[in-house]
C-alpha cells in the first residue's frame, strides 16, 4: 500500500492531537491512489475505544461515492498499546476490502504505524510504502 507522506503525518497529528483518547478516520482514494483524509470525531471520547460520529461518517460516505473514490482505509490510534488489531478492532472489521491501519502512541516521540488488512477475522498485516 503507497501513501503519500502528507497522509501519514496528518494521521500522528490527529492521532497525537487527540491523545489521550483514541483518534479515528478515513483515507479515500482514487484509482489506488490516497486523495483525502477526513479526520473524524471520536463520539466514545476513550483511550480505549473509538466510534466514529453517525453525522460525519454519513457525510463521508456519501462524498466518497458523490467523487466516486473509495473508501481506502479505516484508522485509528492506540493510546497504550502496540499498533495491533484487538479482539474489539476484529469484531468492528467490516470492510474486507479497506486497509486497516493502527497508529500506537506508546511512543509520542515516534508513533509506531502499521497496516492490516482484516477479512473473516483473519489478521494479515500489510507492508505502507510512504510515497514523497
Amino acid at each position: 500500500m503507497d501513501i503519500p507522506r502528507e497522509f501519514v503525518e496528518a494521521m500522528i497529528k490527529h492521532a497525537l492531537e487527540d491523545d489521550p483518547n483514541e483518534c479515528c478516520g478515513i483515507l479515500a482514494s482514487k484509482a489506488g491512489k490516497i486523495v483525502k483524509q477526513y479526520a473524524m470525531t471520536n463520539t466514545e471520547h476513550s483511550p480505549f475505544r473509538y466510534s466514529m460520529d453517525s453525522k460525519e461518517l454519513f457525510n463521508t460516505y456519501m462524498e466518497i461515492e458523490d467523487e466516486r473514490w473509495e473508501l481506502a482505509v479505516i484508522y485509528h490510534s492506540h493510546t497504550h498499546s502496540p499498533a495491533y488489531p484487538s479482539a474489539t478492532d476484529v469484531r468492528l472489521a467490516t470492510w474486507p476490502e479497506a486497509y486497516y491501519i493502527l497508529i500506537s502512541l506508546m511512543n509520542k516521540e515516534n508513533p509506531d504505524l502499521k497496516a492490516y488488512t482484516i477479512v473473516d477475522g483473519v489478521i494479515q498485516e500489510e507492508k505502507i510504502n510512504i510515497a514523497e
